[in-house]
């Protein structure tokens, strides 16, 4: 057939040419028919006739498996200014769902680590915070119930590693999964996230007991960024694992 198109004298180098071609046609329609099976596993029957796709919460996230021997948990920002500003979630429900973590790791002898802060790091943002703070904006909520086993670490920036005492505190302990709950999921939870992350640790994220100034914030860290950084999970859940575990 293909003496018939390119006739009796077609080369060796012209066949050899139209094989090749032929081929990366079969490979681009592979690709394509491939690319197409993904994309209806994932955009929903809704989206596909033109509405915005619904969240993929189950297919990016990635629920907690497993809390290591060694866990702790590190809770953001429950302080007496932070909580009181308009969150996106009850903050009484966020701070009860803390305290309630923190009992139970203090149950099974892990470590809790309190995390406040007293400032912002300098530079020029777009946001300002131009206001005196009152004296007791720095002071953990009480709920917490701050037992003389915890740790206190203040922050002057965003996340809690950088200027503080917490790497020395984990690796002292030999920790190796840090538990995040607290407050603000998109600022300070998730900026210690990514540093605990880069240090090497598990990162588990106590989802129903962290929220944000803003619902969208909130949502973005968790179904977008969370999910690669560690595992996200509810109270009940990390509660049961350390359950389950010996004591």
């Amino acid at each position: 057939m293909l003496a018939s198109i390119y006739g009796e004298r077609a080369s060796d180098h012209g066949l050899h040419s139209l094989a090749a071609v032929a081929g990366a046609l079969s490979a681009i329609l592979f690709i394509v028919t491939l690319f197409d099976r993904t994309l209806a596993r994932v955009v929903s029957p809704a989206a596909a006739e033109g509405d915005a796709p619904a969240p993929l919460i189950k297919e990016t996230t990635m629920p907690l498996t497993k809390l290591d021997d060694t866990s702790a948990l590190v809770v953001i920002d429950l302080q007496k200014g932070i909580v009181g500003l308009p969150c996106a979630h009850p903050a009484d429900e966020i701070v009860g769902r803390a305290a309630k973590l923190a009992g139970a790791f203090r149950a099974r002898g892990l470590p809790v680590v309190l995390v406040n802060v007293a400032g912002r790091a300098p530079g020029r943002t777009e946001m300002q915070f131009n206001f005196t703070p009152p004296a007791d904006w720095t002071e953990l909520v009480p709920e917490l119930d701050r037992q003389p086993s915890d740790y206190t670490v203040t922050k002057q920036q965003i996340g809690a590693f950088y200027g503080t005492a917490l790497e020395q505190i984990l690796r002292r302990h030999g920790v190796t999964q840090v538990v995040l709950a607290g407050v603000a999921t998109s600022s300070g939870v998730e900026a210690t996230a990514r540093n605990a992350y880069d240090h090497g640790y598990n990162v588990t994220l106590v989802v129903d007991a962290m929220t944000d100034l803003s619902a969208d914030a909130h949502r973005h860290s968790v179904e977008t960024i969370f999910p690669r950084l560690g595992e996200t999970a509810t109270t009940d859940d990390v509660i049961r694992s350390l359950g389950e575990r010996p004591h």
